[in-house]
């Protein structure tokens, strides 16, 4: 059965996309640690990290820094943190946090709910900070 990433990836569940490759997509996350806060996901479903192809995993790394530095200007936050639990869902993923303490990383402080339009807002920002 298909990863839920696999299904967005898919469009069979709705994302909110900020960025789409032949590899990978990164969209915003349901539940934000903090405002801006969103995946990188390749298009590869594999479980953990570790397993990825080199070529997958440099290329996902190299889309989250892209990501994270124009999360900086859109967003003015100091820091940008990126975490690969691997807990969630079965497919592996990047946590892209804006961040201003490590508190900001916690998913302890995970959203419940989120507001789409303001999802929708900041994801067009960082779409527009990446061109």
């Amino acid at each position: 059965m298909a990863s839920v990433f696999t299904r967005i990836i898919a469009g069979d569940l709705p994302g909110t996309f900020v960025y789409t490759d032949e590899v990978c997509v990164a969209f915003m996350t349901i539940n934000p640690i903090s405002r801006g806060h969103l995946l990188v996901v390749p298009r590869m479903e594999i479980d953990q990290w570790t397993d990825l192809p080199d070529g997958i995993s440099q290329h996902c790394f190299a889309v989250a820094k892209r990501i994270a530095l124009a999360q900086k200007r859109v967003l003015g936050c100091e820091r940008v943190a990126l975490i690969i639990a691997g807990f969630e869902v079965p497919h592996c993923h990047l946590h892209v946090i804006p961040a201003a303490t490590i508190a900001d990383v916690s998913f302890d402080n995970a959203a419940s709910s989120v507001d789409f339009n303001d999802l929708a807002i900041v994801a067009a920002s960082i779409t527009a900070a990446l061109s």
